[in-house]
């Protein structure tokens, strides 16, 4: 049984991307005892509470990680575990993005956008964008904004944004819902961006796909942790390593799709932005 758990225990880790300091943090163990676990010669097993932590953490079924049971969670586990409805929030700051992004800190983050990447967002274009919105005011989508750049500010942060390139190019035309943002919240806009994709990089990195070859919902993957697949005035979210790793799959197909790369992305927006001064 303790060569088993061993065996399993690292199967766990591997799948869940984690290594022994990422799981020792979050399931409250000393890292000193889960490398006695993880080491050949112990032949100790460990208390029945941290079992169930380190199960918990790596979303494993005890019997599984003990060698009692071939399946690493039973049904109602992974329907409990799969899927949540989050509603999003009406408070300044989104209690559960600012939530998720505390808990990402150190992993990377993907990020698909609705429209324009969100911690990128001027002030101008947030009042257009909410000004007629149900769920959120302009000030709260200010303040949500604010935090969203502080984060990617963090020395740590390591975040990738897909956007299609007619997306970019729609809002520098104003079509679609920006037809009646004039012409200068458009330059000032694209000037933030600009500096930002300058700035962040390569913390931060910007690519472009073509909307023409490939499409995406709204997503953002924290890490190995969860993902949240934004619906309107709600968050689909997916707690398990596979839903996880899907849309993961989807995510790098958008970056190998991209037709601006990150490194070229500030080019790109400059001379989008100089067509609009004409």
């Amino acid at each position: 049984m303790v060569r088993m758990f061993r065996t399993r225990l690292g199967e766990a880790m591997q799948r869940a991307g984690m290594n022994r300091s990422q799981l020792a943090q979050r399931a409250g163990v000393d890292r000193s005892t889960l490398s006695q676990l993880l080491s050949a010669d112990e032949m100790r097993m460990p208390r029945a509470d941290t079992v169930a932590a380190i199960a918990r953490v790596l979303q494993v079924s005890v019997d599984w990680l003990l060698g009692l049971s071939g399946e690493i969670r039973g049904g109602a586990a992974i329907l409990a575990a799969s899927l949540q409805i989050a509603p999003r929030s009406r408070s300044e700051v989104d209690e559960n993005l600012q939530h998720w992004h505390e808990e990402a800190v150190g992993y990377k983050i993907r990020y698909v956008p609705s429209s324009l990447p969100d911690l990128a967002k001027t002030e101008r274009v947030l009042q257009h964008e909410f000004a007629v919105d149900v769920a959120k005011t302009p000030d709260q989508a200010i303040a949500a904004t604010e935090g969203k750049l502080a984060y990617s500010r963090l020395p740590e942060t390591d975040m990738e944004i897909c956007v299609s390139r007619q997306t970019i190019e729609g809002f520098a035309h104003a079509e679609n819902i920006w037809k009646k943002l004039d012409i200068d919240a458009r330059v000032e806009q694209l000037e933030r961006l600009i500096t930002l994709t300058e700035e962040l990089y390569p913390g931060l990195r910007l690519y472009l796909y073509d909307g023409l070859s490939h499409f995406s919902a709204p997503y953002t993957i924290f890490g190995t942790l969860r993902a949240a697949i934004f619906v309107g005035q709600m968050y689909f979210v997916f707690n398990t390593i596979e839903h996880v790793r899907v849309l993961t799959r989807h995510f790098d197909d958008l970056i190998r799709a991209a037709v601006v790369q990150a490194h070229e992305t500030p080019e790109f927006l400059t001379t989008l932005r100089n067509t609009i001064h004409t």
